[in-house]
């Protein structure tokens, strides 16, 4: 057994854990990191998710903190640099890679993980920052009121013995499921609450739901070459998901006939419909586009890529967390065994404009998500445990209807950053969609505090909101603020020889603390007035 010591420790090195280490390396704070896959950066990259932002992140330029527009300039930064683009695509400065649908950044998932290891890289040079990857986080010792260790253990079979405990001052969870507040015994919440607990009107009306959990999905990357044959080895699993049906989906799952997130009335949207090559289009193939073949020289690729994260890779059969380890493994290989189906049901089965069956040239791109199948190398996680936190996020915070005859989000004191997005809850084992009109709102530091713990934070969707509000407190940009502000306070609070609950409930400390994020780090900390009114009132029919 291996003994480490550091000042914070990041557990998970996802979107939020990377921020966070980024937060907290920025203010002086000697930082370990941890990641269970070999790819640190999460739905931007092992996930393979591009990035869903608000509409203001480029025209406005806000609604993010610096270091994630950072981020941004480094992806189009490293196309310009060593990609081959059309002269009029390097000079555009708001390019798209891809030219998906979904975001204004739709880009390689490699590209995501360089630019990632380059805005970490000058402090593993000066060892301020030690990552460890392929480990897994197992135990956690508690002393009262604060985390005094954590256990990671090597995830490699030829290397289960290499366990290691690293004791640290500040304790940031950005996990995908929260492991943290699970192993270390700290308060928190999964599934639906009741309209009873939380008061609000999207709550299950009834009884809480502990297994009522979003749909994960495991993602995964094509590309197209007509009259090629590519077609994968049948699925073990394939018959059972196509013929797989439930009551409140319109169709069979495996069928390009889908709900629609707000009216959940039918709707049908297949692979193809315009053009492939199109700058544009209302079919899959342009939703998630990752890669845009005309943006080169003729012939230089032989096709787009694109992204398939659509509700036909929805698995809602069973939750991660609140189950026993076997379940959450059955669930885990179930939402791969689904993917590899809809793939195989495309390849070979799926109906074509011309009358015929599949399309056997669809290629999985392994090649770009660093894996054998074409399978993500980890499956994209919507919701997880939820801290019990000082504050928690309520639907009355921020949605439309909830707020009345007020106007725009609740304002809070205690801001560390800003979102947008709709609360967009993806389907669970018991209901189709929830898609809530809201408004563009804030991150209170209280979400991120325990009601008890003093040197633990939350760094990422496992922050104090409900299962309503996850839907809008968990993407990208919103996640990596989450982190960063996770990171920056577990710093400060480390230098002043404080608690981030003192920072937050001492009106000088919180002002000094702000007035950091802003100065010194970028950080957004309200919208502007024009913006903050405005509801987000309708996403892409298929959200994420």
């Amino acid at each position: 057994m291996q003994e480490k010591r550091t000042q914070i420790l990041v557990v998970g090195g996802g979107t939020g854990g990377v921020a966070a280490a980024l937060g907290a390396l920025r203010l002086g704070a000697r930082v370990i990191l941890t990641e269970e896959t070999d790819w640190i950066g999460g739905q931007l990259t092992a996930q393979a998710v591009p990035p869903d932002e608000n509409p203001w992140i480029d025209s406005h330029q806000t609604g993010c903190t610096a270091s994630y527009r950072r981020f941004r300039e480094g992806v189009r930064a490293t196309y310009r640099r060593s990609y081959p683009l059309l002269p009029e695509v390097k000079n555009n400065p708001t390019f798209n890679p891809g030219r998906g649908n979904v975001s204004p950044l739709c880009h390689e998932p490699r590209i995501g993980l360089a630019v990632l290891n380059e805005m970490l890289a000058p402090y593993l040079s000066n060892r301020q920052l030690e990552i460890m990857l392929g480990v897994k986080p197992i135990a956690a010792e508690t002393d009262h009121d604060r985390i005094r260790s954590v256990t990671v253990q090597a995830l490699d079979p030829r290397d289960q013995a290499i366990i290691t405990v690293i004791q640290a001052d500040m304790v940031i969870d950005a996990t995908e499921l929260g492991d943290v507040l699970e192993l270390a015994d700290i308060e928190y919440v999964i599934g639906a609450e009741s309209q009873a607990q939380t008061g609000e009107p999207s709550a299950l009306p009834g009884q809480a739901d502990p297994l009522d959990q979003q749909a994960h999905s495991w993602v995964f990357v094509l590309s197209y070459y007509p009259g090629q044959d590519h077609t994968i080895a049948k699925p073990d699993s394939y018959n059972f998901w196509r013929d797989y049906r439930v009551g409140f989906w319109p169709d069979k799952l495996l069928s390009w006939v889908t709900s629609d997130p707000i009216t959940l009335e039918p709707t049908t949207r297949p692979i193809f419909v315009e053009d492939t090559d199109a700058p544009y289009g209302t079919d899959l193939w342009h939703f998630r586009r990752i890669l845009y073949r005309k943006y080169y020289p003729d012939g230089f690729h032989q096709s787009d890529a694109v992204v398939v994260n659509w509700p036909q890779i929805d698995y809602w059969l069973g939750p991660l967390v609140g189950v026993s380890p076997e379940e959450a493994r059955r669930h885990y290989q179930g939402a791969r065994d689904l993917s590899l189906s809809m793939l195989y049901w495309m390849q070979t089965e799926a109906p074509r404009p011309d009358g015929g069956y599949g399309y056997s040239g669809l290629y999985p791109r392994g090649d770009l998500t660093g894996t054998l199948d074409g399978l993500a190398k980890a499956p994209y996680i919507r919701e997880s445990r939820r801290l019990q936190a000082e504050f928690t996020v309520l639907e009355q915070h921020v949605g439309v209807l909830a707020r009345g005859n007020l106007k725009g989000a609740e304002p809070f004191f205690d801001t560390v950053g800003v979102g947008s997005y709709r609360i967009d809850l993806h389907p669970s084992y018991r209901r189709n969609y929830l898609d809530i009109n809201n408004y563009p709102h804030q991150i209170p530091l209280g979400a991120l505090i325990p009601k008890r713990l003093e040197n633990m934070l939350a760094g990422c969707k496992n922050l104090g909101v409900t299962h309503i509000t996850n839907g809008c407190y968990r993407l990208h940009p919103i996640e990596w603020n989450i982190g960063e502000a996770a990171g920056a306070v577990a710093a400060y609070a480390l230098n002043a020889q404080l608690t981030p609950r003192q920072i937050r409930n001492t009106p000088y400390l919180l002002e000094d603390f702000q007035r950091v994020l802003v100065d010194t780090m970028g950080f957004v900390l309200q919208w502007p007035e024009e913006i903050r009114l405005t509801s987000r009132e309708k996403l892409d029919p298929l959200g994420i």
